[in-house]
């Protein structure tokens, strides 16, 4: 009897850790994530998520904040072309025509400014915005920079707008991930990946015009120029520019202004009315356009400092030709859109540390940076600048400007280092004198210039084609 109670006994025990095994290692679980809420007659279930790894990327937060301060712009200008044959014949100048071009735009602040690119809005009539939300307001242009392709427009709402933080553009990184937002094809609120391919890209280094882009393979068409780019934090790091095609659709490449430079010129705009260019005054070029042999120099990244321009803050610093810069504010320096790109985020009176080679020793130079003295007429290919004490004493004159540099349309070196005393009979007495001059040409043809040698000699030079 004692035997079959400690069988019974030992079958009852085997019996339970059976059953136990089984609701522990085989039978499913439920998963509660979500607590029933008070007053709700649902439970929320769901499957935990799982973390990202250390190199995924998640850009549906950036694209959420992006989307809604990303606006869709549209030019309207007014042309006045013959609208009919017998107008084109009687030499009419016809009736006013509307002309309708878009793009698109970031606001960065909730009560409505919006930063666009200059070419989006060009000799526009009238500006009209169109929010995320369908809302639609007319804008005001409150000021756009040529050089930059940057504008500043302006709308009123009666509530606060979503917009982007700038980010810091030089803190961005090669090969790091970004998002360009933009009005593609007027397909609104279009969101493409892609990464950061390189900086400070000039896509014309032959025009004298230092440019400093980000290049990215995030995919950008017509319509995206003046939308943003932003990085996976949803900053602002970038306002859509160009493609570089053939064809006019993308490729591949795609071109953005630095938010850094972009946020400097909007609020140079707005305290100052106009942008502000902080200018070190040398003229050089990368290394890697110059024979190195010839110079004894074995380095191949840096700018070469061919000339120092007289009175700048580089003269005033001590800065000598021959000078290599390998950087400024601790940032590396490789070629000339590098340093370009840096100061266009600078004012007159900043100050800038400039670390430089001079004969195989490195150098650090403290530069204050004074206000531009200097201007490119770019379809003149013609450098000049303000007169220095000296330049006056020399020509005997307070009134021009001294050319420091002439290009291929004049093709002549022999009137560099002379003055230009007028264009098309107006007297030029400074750059605010030239930029006025020229503020109504937009070509050469029928333009005529003077231009004066030490001895008080004037010559006139007529562009007729």
């Amino acid at each position: 009897m004692k035997k079959i109670s400690s069988l019974l006994l030992l079958a009852l025990l085997s019996g339970a850790i059976t059953l136990g095994a089984y609701k522990v290692f085989f039978e499913p679980q439920p998963v509660v994530v979500n607590d029933r809420e008070e007053n709700s007659p649902f439970v929320a279930t769901s499957l935990p998520s799982i973390p990202l790894g250390e190199d995924e990327v998640n850009f549906t937060t950036a694209a959420e904040k992006t989307v809604n301060a990303v606006v869709h712009v549209k030019n309207v200008t007014l042309s006045r072309g013959p609208s009919s044959l017998l107008e084109f014949y009687y030499g009419h100048g016809g009736t006013p025509r509307a002309q309708v071009g878009t793009g698109s735009g970031v606001i960065i602040s909730p009560d409505g400014y919006i930063v666009t690119n200059n070419h989006v809005i060009a000799n526009a009539s009238k500006l009209e915005i169109t929010l995320n939300d369908n809302r639609s307001f007319e804008a005001e242009l409150i000021g756009a920079d040529p050089e930059t392709d940057i504008a500043l427009l302006k709308i009123d709402s009666d509530k606060e707008l979503p917009y982007l933080p700038f980010g810091d553009s030089n803190q961005i990184r090669l090969g790091e991930w970004v998002l360009a937002v933009g009005n593609p094809f007027n397909l609104t609120s279009t969101v493409t990946a892609g990464i950061i391919s390189a900086k400070g890209r000039d896509l014309n280094d032959r025009d004298r015009r230092f440019q400093s882009f980000i290049q990215t393979d995030a995919a950008v068409n017509p319509g995206n120029s003046g939308g943003a780019l932003v990085n996976t934090r949803g900053e602002l790091v970038g306002i859509n520019t160009a493609i570089s095609s053939q064809t006019g659709s993308y490729v591949g490449y795609s071109f953005a202004v630095p938010s850094n430079i972009a946020r400097k010129v909007v609020e140079d705009i707005m305290e100052y009315g106009n942008v502000q260019i902080g200018n070190i005054g040398i003229m050089g070029s990368d290394l890697k356009n110059i024979n190195t042999e010839q110079f004894g120099i074995d380095e191949t990244e840096g700018i070469y400092i061919a000339e120092i321009i007289e009175d700048s803050g580089a003269d005033r610093a001590g800065l000598k030709s021959g000078d290599i810069i390998k950087s400024i504010d601790g940032i590396k320096i490789t070629k000339f859109a590098d340093l370009s790109g840096y100061l266009r985020s600078k004012r007159p009176d900043d100050k800038v540390s400039l670390m430089i080679l001079r004969d195989n020793k490195e150098v650090t130079v403290p530069v204050t940076l004074l206000k531009e003295n200097t201007y490119q007429i770019d379809f003149l290919d013609l450098k000049v600048k303000e007169l220095s004490n000296n330049d006056k004493k020399t020509f005997g004159r307070k009134k021009g400007v001294k050319i420091i540099d002439a290009g291929e349309y004049i093709r002549e070196e022999r009137f560099e280092g002379k003055l230009l005393v007028g264009i098309n009979d107006m007297e030029i007495g400074s750059i605010d004198d030239l930029k006025k001059a020229l503020s109504n040409l937009e070509q050469y043809r029928g333009l005529s210039i003077v231009i004066m040698d030490e001895d008080g000699e004037k010559e006139r030079l007529i562009f007729r084609n």
